[in-house]
């Protein structure tokens, strides 16, 4: 019988690896604490409808990527392919609205989208994102966006650009996309099939492909920032204004639209060119008008995520790399029990401490304890033992002494 495989666009999480995500998740952690974000979780499986209503009938996610299906019960849910919707139904369902004025929230988590599988691309893929509601003041965007900059480069991300653009409202944009429309009718034989479908459902989401030929003819279209009503525009001087103050740099791109249909204003991506042509780390912008769209108050949003495969490849491999252990305990087997309760007592004190289980020589022992990244490698010989003492021997420096095990121990493991 053949083995089985993990589904194509599915990966197995293997510990050298697992132990990069643990470090990424902790400083992710750490910056949403200063931000003063709270984490947030929201289950993989949602209504169908949730997506449909709130990403939009006619994307490609909702038409073509999400697994939905009907379950036994008649319902239609789908595996959630993006964090935002169930985030906002969350908001609504336990009224946080009516706690205080405003939230701001963290997340991570699987995500879901039967895409073609590519590098950074999953058909299950993780992301961790940031939403804030009730604040519809331009300082919100321009302080979600610096966020955004910031862990990036703590993270020891090789950024390219962070690319800005405000796409209007429901205001001024009804007339922008008749202008778009008028354009890109004229060049409609030469646009992409994507693009030429798409003229039809949502023309600004032409403005976001990524198709070569489309994006040299797309150069000479009228850009959103130039058409802007005068309450969008004043927004838009105003994240460029706070994100000035606070010494982030980005670049105006007209491209930038987002591919989602709740989006309205700001909306922005940081991309690195490690990534090649898909290079799109995260993005975001606003969504004043999802909370109402799925039923609750009128209440402002604004958000971003990243997809964090993509962060990964896209990171300096010294930034992440996993902590090493405080000691390998090595015995002989005199002493293998006594070995295994004082790495006990080590890891209780809070060392990250490994022993052998299998009996091997002392020779294999240091060398396993080595090729871990160990400190030290504590050395319980039945003569020392008996005397409660231990070998200690510092692979950084080369030194080794025998000490009582107190010593030995608060050396491992500082208080």
């Amino acid at each position: 019988m053949d083995p089985l495989q993990a589904l194509p666009g599915t990966y197995d999480l293997l510990p050298e690896e697992a132990a990069r995500w643990d470090r990424l998740h902790a400083r992710v952690a750490d910056f949403m604490a200063r931000y003063a974000y709270g984490r947030i979780e929201t289950p993989h499986l949602e209504p169908a409808d949730l997506f449909s209503r709130s990403v939009g009938t006619d994307t490609d996610i909702v038409q073509k990527e999400m697994y939905a299906f009907e379950d036994r019960g008649g319902r239609r849910l789908a595996l959630r392919p993006e964090g935002t919707a169930g985030v906002v139904r969350a908001f609504i369902e336990h009224s946080l609205d009516k706690q205080r004025p405003y939230h701001k929230l963290w997340y991570w988590g699987p995500m879901f989208r039967a895409e073609r599988p590519q590098k950074g691309r999953y058909r299950q893929f993780w992301q961790f994102g940031v939403e804030a509601f009730g604040v519809a003041e331009p300082s919100m965007d321009a302080e979600q966006i610096a966020l955004a900059w910031t862990l990036a480069d703590s993270l020891g991300v090789v950024a390219g650009t962070l690319r800005l653009n405000s796409i209007g409202d429901a205001q001024c944009r009804p007339a922008y996309r008749e202008l778009l429309l008028r354009f890109l009718t004229g060049i409609e034989s030469k646009l992409c099939d994507g693009c030429r479908a798409r003229l039809t459902t949502n023309p600004l989401r032409v403005l976001d492909c990524k198709e070569a030929g489309c994006r040299r003819l797309l150069a000479d279209a009228p850009r959103t920032v130039d058409h802007l009503c005068d309450d969008c525009a004043r927004h838009f001087d105003g994240v460029r204004a706070s994100l000035d103050s606070m010494s982030v740099p980005y670049r105006l791109d007209p491209g930038i639209v987002r591919g989602l249909d709740y989006y309205v204003r700001t909306a922005f991506e940081l991309d690195s060119p490690r990534l090649g042509a898909q290079s799109s780390v995260l993005g975001g912008g606003r969504y004043d008008g999802l909370v109402k769209a799925l039923g609750g108050g009128d209440v402002p949003g604004v958000g971003w995520a990243a997809g964090i495969e993509r962060v990964l490849l896209s990171t300096e491999e010294p930034a992440l790399t996993s902590e090493p252990l405080h000691a390998y305990v090595a015995a002989f087997p005199e002493t293998r029990e006594a070995a295994l309760a004082w790495a006990q007592t080590l890891r209780a004190r809070g060392a990250k401490v490994e022993t052998d289980h299998q009996g091997r020589s002392l020779q294999a022992q240091m060398k396993e304890g080595s090729s871990l990244g160990a400190r030290y490698v504590a050395v319980l010989g039945p003569d020392e033992w008996g005397k409660g003492e231990v070998t200690l021997k510092n692979l950084e420096s080369g030194s080794q002494e025998v000490l009582v095990l107190e010593r030995a121990g608060s050396l491992i493991a500082p208080a």
